[in-house]
């Protein structure tokens, strides 16, 4: 192994400079969704907003006081966030049409979003009430799902591209 690294060394007599390159086209771009060639996928309106408009128009989103003193530290917030999203996720299993929105405001956790009307009235009381009690006894903090409802999927779109 040594030979080698002397070998390569020997031949090695000149720093040489160099510089990389490339092409705008490999460029990538996150946050954005990339256009179908047909024009028909359909975005949200959370989904259709970019991430430079975050501040303007999505900044009633972004309500957390998490990191005020004595407040949780961000990692912490972070998987307390993932944890509330796979919940919700796996509680009301395909009911959802929107992204699931955590605002916390000094000691509450709102949770919003906007959800299908294929279930009676009955079951939708008792998973909001499901919900709630389980994520204030392992959160530790109260909880309150803010719920809108619509009768298709398709009602959510807010344009295609």
């Amino acid at each position: 192994m040594l030979s080698v690294l002397n070998c390569l060394k020997s031949r090695i007599t000149t720093p040489q400079r160099l510089i990389h390159t490339s092409a705008v086209q490999c460029r990538k771009q996150a946050g954005r969704y990339r256009p179908s060639i047909r024009g028909d996928k359909p975005l949200t309106y959370e989904m259709a907003n970019g991430p430079h408009q975050i501040a303007h128009r999505k900044s009633w989103n972004s309500w957390n006081t998490a990191n005020l003193e004595g407040g949780l530290r961000p990692a912490e917030t972070v998987v307390e966030d993932l944890f509330i999203r796979k919940f919700m996720i796996g509680t009301w299993h395909s009911l959802f049409t929107s992204e699931v929105i955590i605002k916390r405001q000094h000691n509450l956790i709102r949770i919003a979003g906007i959800v299908k009307r294929s279930i009676s009235a009955r079951k939708m009381y008792f998973l909001i009430g499901y919900t709630e009690e389980m994520l204030s006894l392992w959160l530790q903090c109260p909880v309150k799902l803010e719920l809108q409802t619509v009768n298709d999927a398709k009602d959510v779109i807010y344009k295609h591209i």
